[in-house]
């Protein structure tokens, strides 16, 4: 995270100097080793969750092709933040609490553009999550004719390309950084509040017109099954959804907060970003978790996969 502070002249002190100091670590060096540890953690969780995730995703067919790869691509999101968000966040902490001050700088500058681009790839994606959800309820027949896999992969690319431009603003402005992201954060929630708000209307409606026309002719089963499929599919991504929003929350409180401030910060303040960072991290570790839970063809998978690799290693 680009945290900076300011100076008594308005000009901004870079953050990796006011970090990596005495001053910074002060009474919280046992904390950071404890933080450490649980990054380690769930490094682990991270990467085996999204690579039995990825592997289950490739067996399942059953799942629409460019809805399986908005999914791969949060995964794999996912899974290289168990790769490499996590360790170099290991790495930044026990240089803090071991007082390897050089190895802290370059830490810092690894970790804050690694973790703003995987940040912002998993938003993206669950923005455009919610949007493909809103056209397949407005499209209807046509869906699957506007929503294709090419389209789909260039929308990848895409947002793969704009996640870098905040971590590469970061080397040139930290400040400017982290206004930009917070703009983009708060654009893409408001997308995706406005998505999942027109799907409710939309299905309300439909439930409204559905109960009238009932009472004079019952819906076919298959009209039934197909609303109740796609009601589920929109939960489970409004589900994906929230969970990002609650375990980043604090990340964006606490970037707001060095954003606005104007006075030195004590090290429990520093300590206190550390751990809105650890629960932005395990956005990564809980999503696979939501994949089996919230969606059958998955979980099925999964557990073929697990099955598969237990007969293999016995």
């Amino acid at each position: 995270m680009a945290i900076t502070n300011f100076t008594s002249g308005g000009r901004l002190a870079s953050f990796d100097r006011l970090l990596c100091t005495e001053e910074a670590t002060a009474g919280i060096k046992d904390q950071l080793v404890f933080l450490s540890v649980v990054h380690i953690f769930l490094s682990i969780s991270a990467f085996v969750g999204n690579a039995l995730i990825q592997v289950a995703l490739h067996k399942e067919s059953s799942l629409h092709p460019p809805t399986k790869l908005l999914l791969r691509t949060l995964s794999a999101s996912d899974l290289f933040t168990g790769v490499i968000g996590h360790p170099i966040a290991v790495i930044l902490l026990l240089s803090l609490a071991k007082e390897r001050w050089n190895i802290c700088l370059y830490a810092i500058n690894t970790a804050t553009p690694v973790w703003y681009f995987l940040g912002k790839v998993s938003l993206f994606i669950l923005t455009v999550i919610s949007v493909d959800r809103l056209l397949a309820l407005l499209l209807k027949l046509r869906y699957r004719q506007v929503v294709t896999l090419k389209r789909t992969w260039v929308t990848v690319i895409t947002i793969c390309t704009l996640s870098t431009i905040p971590s590469t603003m970061y080397f040139w402005n930290e400040n400017i950084s982290m206004w930009f992201g917070t703009m983009v954060t708060a654009l893409c929630l408001l997308i995706s509040a406005f998505s999942y708000a027109k799907i409710f209307f939309k299905l309300r409606q439909h439930h409204s017109r559905a109960h009238d026309q009932a009472l004079q002719q019952p819906a076919s089963l298959a009209c039934q099954l197909n609303i109740a499929r796609y009601r589920k599919a929109v939960y489970n991504a409004l589900w994906l959804q929230l969970t990002l929003v609650v375990c980043y929350l604090p990340y964006g409180i606490a970037e707001v907060l060095w954003l606005i401030q104007e006075r030195e910060f004590s090290s429990s303040m520093y300590l206190a970003a550390y751990i809105a960072v650890t629960f932005a991290l395990l956005n990564s570790s809980l999503n696979p978790i939501l994949y089996c839970w919230k969606i059958r063809e998955v979980r099925q998978a999964v557990k073929v996969t697990l099955r598969h690799i237990l007969c293999l290693s016995s």
